[in-house]
């Protein structure tokens, strides 16, 4: 049985070459991926920091406790230590392995030198704030790189209860939705919140992204990826305010004026219309495709995402591409369908034809 210290330095070992390796993870995201000096920087720092702390150990102890070949530790695996979809999967996972590894640091180097277990702490205090802001860019980087893919945007309401409701993300994700939005007037707070909860994780498990429709406060307390507001609704500065940088925030606009004030306001993109009558949402008056062309036109030198909506179904939809739009968001031509996801892969195919 090997003694105290000798399992002491073991741990140590192995805890210390696990946090360096996450924090390097971290560090090449945040030079390469964010390309951001200042970020790249701190991890750097931290990683220098955590070399020059484990140089108060003797390094002789370290190299010799290390025995890869005998450690049970390397043929123990789960499922989820290959899951990572995103970006954003892998900077989580090296986040908590540093968190993790540095404490184990900590309380085991207290056995070694007491003076090394405070420098350690203090490492993982400013290892958790560097890794929160890292950990928050990433996930907005999925969303900004989901939502510059997105062409075909649906608005569903709560449903007949939750396994619909997530069955109706799951197919129709499948069938080429890259964007839900959840929006029912009738559905109390408590129900919005448990849909949106429920949905922005089913969403984000299909790779697709989910908005809650005016609540800045539900979205956020939901983990989704954004808002959604009108003209009689929160402002997009607001609404911002709520949720902070690293979710989206959509406007629906319906003239130009409205348009421009989106974009100066932070909106990531714009709803447009309404462009025909619809039998889901009564207006006073209809932009039209008119209004289409001078979004197209006007927007060039500070381009978002925008989506044509308002009564757009398979039988109207060339006029909308023929403006230059080429991403749509709608209820009825998909909801309203005998066969919602066949109505949905049909309109993706059109819009990416349009777009290619």
């Amino acid at each position: 049985m090997n003694d105290s210290r000798q399992i002491s330095y073991r741990i140590l070992d192995a805890s210390a070459n696990r946090a360096a390796e996450g924090i390097r993870t971290i560090e090449e995201f945040a030079r390469f991926g964010l390309e951001d000096s200042d970020s790249a920087g701190a991890a750097k720092a931290l990683r220098h920091e955590l070399a020059a702390a484990l140089s108060q150990l003797n390094r002789t102890e370290l190299l010799t406790a290390r025995d890869t070949d005998a450690d049970v530790g390397t043929t123990l695996q789960t499922a989820a230590e290959y899951s990572r979809t995103e970006i954003a999967d892998v900077i989580t996972a090296a986040a908590e392995r540093v968190q993790q590894s540095l404490r184990v640091l900590e309380e085991y180097g207290k056995t070694i030198d007491v003076e090394f277990a405070r420098r350690i702490e203090s490492l993982r205090y400013r290892a958790y704030t560097h890794h929160r802001r890292i950990e928050l860019q990433a996930m907005a980087h999925r969303r900004t790189r989901r939502l510059a893919e997105a062409v075909l945007y649906l608005l569903i309401d709560c449903g007949s209860s939750e396994s619909m409701f997530v069955e109706t993300i799951r197919s129709l994700s499948q069938a080429g939705v890259d964007v839900f939005q959840l929006r029912d007037k009738q559905a109390s707070d408590r129900e919005l919140f448990e849909r949106a909860k429920v949905g922005a994780a089913i969403a984000k498990d299909c790779d697709a992204l989910f908005i809650v429709n005016d609540r800045a406060d539900i979205a956020l307390s939901a983990d989704a990826d954004g808002v959604h507001v009108g003209q009689d609704e929160l402002p997009a500065t607001m609404a911002r305010r709520v949720l902070g940088g690293g979710r989206l925030v959509g406007v629906s606009t319906h003239d130009i004026a409205q348009v421009h004030q989106a974009i100066a306001d932070g909106a990531d993109y714009i709803g447009c219309g309404p462009t025909f009558p619809s039998t889901t949402k009564s207006f006073d008056a209809h932009a039209g495709t008119a209004f289409l062309e001078q979004v197209h036109a006007e927007t060039r030198q500070t381009p978002r995402p925008a989506f044509a909506i308002g009564g757009i179904n398979p039988q109207n939809l060339d006029q909308v591409t023929a403006c230059g739009f080429h991403r749509i968001a709608v209820t009825a031509a998909i909801n309203d369908a005998d066969d919602p996801a066949a109505a949905a892969r049909a309109l993706r195919r059109r819009l990416d034809a349009s777009a290619g």
